[in-house]
């Protein structure tokens, strides 16, 4: 389990980077798809920035601060960090959808890792306790 959040977590960095390629980007954003998909409006916009700071380098951090958690095996630790950053992830989803009105490809498949982090670990995490649990019986 650890290699595949590891895995999932270079995938969300991955992401990240690109949305914050976007965020610099002066030129014509190349996923800028149609009036509903373009990365270069949202990562343009004032929700981009967090006290001063791009989303997307808050996305990097803390990809990368779960896949060392997942390193290392802190899986209860790591549920509460996946957590927080599904809920980040679903605000700024909700910015996009209801603010916007424009939806960032590389910020959906951001949300669909930390959904899929977030889930993986929860059961990780629930799989520990039950079987501690038999253990104590």
């Amino acid at each position: 389990m650890r290699w595949v959040l590891i895995v999932l977590a270079v995938v969300g960095i991955a992401a990240s980077s690109l949305a914050l390629r976007e965020h610099y980007r002066t030129d014509t954003s190349p996923c800028s798809i149609n009036d509903r998909w373009d990365c270069g409006i949202v990562n343009h916009s004032p929700y981009a920035m967090f006290h001063g700071v791009p989303v997307a380098v808050i996305g990097i951090a803390g990809y990368l601060l779960l896949g060392a958690l997942a390193f290392r095996k802190a899986y209860r630790v790591m549920l509460v960090a996946a957590l927080g950053g599904l809920g980040f992830a679903l605000y700024l989803a909700h910015i996009e959808s209801a603010v916007l009105g424009v939806w960032c490809i590389y910020c959906v498949i951001s949300l669909g890792v930390i959904s899929l982090l977030s889930l993986l670990v929860l059961g990780r995490v629930i799989v520990g306790l039950i079987s501690r649990t038999q253990k104590t019986a």
